[in-house]
Parts: structure tokens; C-alpha cells; sequence
């Protein structure tokens, strides 16, 4: 009896030891790689993926301290055997419940893809945002061909400049350019190529709606501003668009004197008469629609006050005047600004 006492006691010694070293694995494997305070990253699986995988795959990138402990947690919690396609945020700084229960949860964000825009600045939007590589998705711009089944409009030669709609999207970390891109060309298949009034000379419309965009301030100047550009078309005029030497030089920024006769493109509108080669921003429909249906009239310049409204002038005498009526408005504007500080 006493030695069956004395087996029975090592058996409960050994149990005792064998849940602590469990208890202790367990407890070791859940702690974080990191502090709280380290930076999480993104992770993107473009379709459903093995639990197993994503585990392996983020303690390789030392993000997970143990994958069995993981695989546990997973099982007892109903995670299921993989994860959903999407992206995800995960970091050295969460421990290993967090990481499964933020792979429950794929990340959804809305961005504003502005008007006012062209290829370039929106590839380093998203850029900032790890949704795309700016190189990949100007790449992708400059080979419309890749997207030829993509869509049922006629894609252009050289560039998808002033077909990429703008609009707000759902565009998850690392989702890449090639997703982003597709998204605006079915937007602007919709709201553009399969109006009901579809633009009959669909590329000189958009490059003209696209000057109309960077020119306009405000809805009911688009139609007015699409006739000026019209009117100066008519009478062999040089537009005179300083938005056009913006998009030669790719920066956003005030123009210096020498930039009107040293930027040598057929961008500048100040050098070369017509419409430039192509768009320069990506405009919607209202500027579409103004392009469209210009407004009939004899103006030929116009002038943006600092309080947005804008004044029109049918001779170079007229707006001489109306540029005296904007210095005095921004004089005026200024010595207010200085009594309020």
C-alpha cells in the first residue's frame, strides 16, 4: 500500500509539473514579439488562405512567438482553419490573442480620389497610404492595353490620363494599382461611357473638361469657362491656362515668370495655340457635362476673386479693368487679415 501511495504521489507530482510546463509554454507563447508601442504593418492575402500559412508566415516575419500556441488560441476561439481575403493589420506589439482576433477583421478605409488630380500626385496619395507603389501604378497608367478586358469602352493608346474617375473608393492597405486603377475605369464606364448623353468626340471633350476642372471654382462657372476655352479655340487664341505648365512640370506650385516662356511642351498653353495633347486632371461629370454644353457668349477672359466669385470679360480692355477690380479685392482682403491678428 505504501508503494502504491508513493507512485500515486509522483503521478500528481508529475501532473503538477506537466500542466505547469504547459501553462508556463502557453503563457510564454501568447506574450508580443515587441512593445506596444512598435509599429503594426499591413498584410494582404488576395484570397482565402490556410490559417497554418498565415501563422507560419508571420512568425517568420517575427511577429507571432509561437504558431502551435496561435493555432491553439484559433481553434478554442471558432476562428475556423484560414483567413478571409483582405488586408489586415498586425504588430510585434500585440500579443497572440490580439493577432487572431485582427485577422477576423480585414481593413476596409475610404479615400477621396480628388478632381483635381492627375496620375501622378493620386500615385503618391496612395502611396502614402500603402495601398499602391507609385511606380507600379504610373506604370500601369502609361499601358491602358493591360485593361483591355476589363472594360467595354475604347481605352486610349498612351496613357489612362482623364479616364480615371474620380469619387470616393475602398481601398485597403496594399490592395496595388492594378485594383485601384480597374475601380476607376469601371467608375468612369458608368458615370461617363454609359450616360445617356455620351460624348461624341470622347477624348477632346475629356482633355477640354479637365482644363475646365482647374479652372473653375465654383459649378455654375464651369459651363461660363468651357465657352471662354471654346471662344478662344475659335479665334486662334492661346488658351493661357497656367494649369497646363503645372501638369509639363508635374509639381503643384506658383508659377514663376520664366516658367511661361521656358517650360518647352506642348503643355504650355501660354507657347502652343490649341488644346493640349491630353487631359490633365481627372474631371467628373459636371465637368464633363460643362464641356459638353458650353455656354454661349462673347467672353474671351475671366478672373477669380478672393472671395470665389469670378467676373468675365469679353475684351483685353474689359479685363485690364477687371484685374485692377482683383488687386483692389486682394489689397482689401489683406488689411483685413492684418486687424484680425
Amino acid at each position: 500500500m505504501k508503494l502504491i501511495r508513493k507512485i500515486r504521489r509522483l503521478l500528481f507530482l508529475f501532473i503538477l509539473l506537466a500542466l505547469s510546463g504547459i501553462g508556463i509554454w502557453i503563457y510564454n507563447g501568447i506574450k508580443p514579439m515587441g512593445t506596444p508601442e512598435t509599429k503594426k504593418i499591413f498584410v494582404r492575402y488576395e484570397s482565402e488562405t490556410p490559417l497554418s500559412t498565415v501563422l507560419d508566415e508571420l512568425h517568420t516575419k517575427g511577429i507571432l512567438r509561437n504558431v502551435a500556441v496561435a493555432g491553439l488560441i484559433a481553434k478554442y476561439t471558432g476562428f475556423g482553419d484560414s483567413v478571409k481575403a483582405g488586408s489586415y493589420s498586425v504588430g510585434k506589439g500585440q500579443n497572440a490573442l490580439a493577432i487572431i482576433w485582427s485577422l477576423r477583421h480585414s481593413l476596409h478605409q475610404t479615400l477621396r480620389l480628388p478632381e483635381t488630380n492627375w496620375a501622378n500626385r493620386t500615385a503618391h496619395m496612395l502611396e502614402m497610404r500603402q495601398i499602391v507603389d507609385a511606380d507600379d501604378y504610373m506604370e500601369l497608367v502609361h499601358n491602358p492595353q493591360a485593361f483591355a478586358n476589363e472594360v467595354n469602352f475604347p481605352l486610349p493608346k498612351d496613357s489612362l490620363e482623364g479616364y480615371l474617375y474620380p469619387g470616393k473608393y475602398d481601398l485597403a492597405p496594399l490592395v496595388g494599382a492594378k485594383h485601384v486603377i480597374k475601380l476607376q475605369l469601371k467608375e468612369f464606364e458608368d458615370k461617363v461611357w454609359n450616360a445617356p448623353d455620351r460624348p461624341a468626340d470622347l477624348r477632346r471633350i475629356l482633355i477640354l473638361a479637365s482644363l475646365v476642372q482647374l479652372e473653375s471654382g465654383k459649378d455654375e462657372d464651369r459651363p461660363m469657362i468651357a465657352g471662354i476655352i471654346e471662344n478662344r479655340l475659335r479665334q486662334k487664341m492661346p488658351l493661357q491656362i497656367d494649369a497646363t505648365i503645372l501638369y509639363a512640370l508635374q509639381k503643384w506650385r506658383r508659377l514663376t515668370f520664366k516658367d511661361y516662356r521656358n517650360v518647352k511642351s506642348p503643355y504650355n498653353t501660354y507657347l502652343v495655340k490649341g488644346l493640349p495633347p491630353g487631359p490633365i486632371c481627372s474631371p467628373d461629370a459636371k465637368d464633363i457635362e460643362a464641356a459638353m454644353h458650353p455656354t454661349k457668349h462673347n467672353y474671351l477672359y475671366y478672373l477669380a476673386l478672393p472671395n470665389g466669385k469670378t467676373i468675365y470679360a469679353a475684351t483685353y480692355k474689359e479685363h485690364l479693368q477687371n484685374i485692377k477690380i482683383l488687386r483692389a479685392a486682394t489689397k482689401a482682403e489683406k488689411a483685413e487679415k492684418a486687424e484680425k491678428r
